[in-house]
């Protein structure tokens, strides 16, 4: 599902690559069902390519790693978060267009 610019986090190793990033990480909590979420996808996808090298970017399924959302507080989805040096810096809820997700990620990147 994800192209080479986009991991797959879990929960077994969330805290090692999102903490221990030393790029900001921008993690799109989603869940298969979830038709914004497909949606958004392609975009995450698209912006991810744009920032290669500089941000990571990773998708979290909130149905098979529900303590990782629940300690985000994740209500809805899709939720993307922006961690840097592995603390949560912003919050952006619902499918963003493509130059709003890129504005929002471009605040952390040096």
């Amino acid at each position: 599902m994800t192209s080479g610019h986009v991991i797959e986090l879990s929960a077994s190793d969330f805290d090692e690559i999102v903490g221990k990033s030393d790029k900001p990480v921008v993690v799109d909590f989603w869940a298969p069902w979830c038709p914004p979420c497909r949606i958004m996808a392609p975009i995450f996808e698209q912006v991810a390519a744009k920032f290669a090298g500089r941000a990571v970017f990773a998708k979290l399924n909130v149905d098979e790693a529900p303590e990782i959302a629940d300690r985000f507080s994740i209500m809805a989805i899709p939720t993307l978060i922006i961690f840097v040096n592995g603390q949560p810096v912003e919050k952006a809820i619902g499918a963003l267009p493509a130059d709003a997700l890129e504005k929002l990620v471009a605040k952390y990147v040096r």
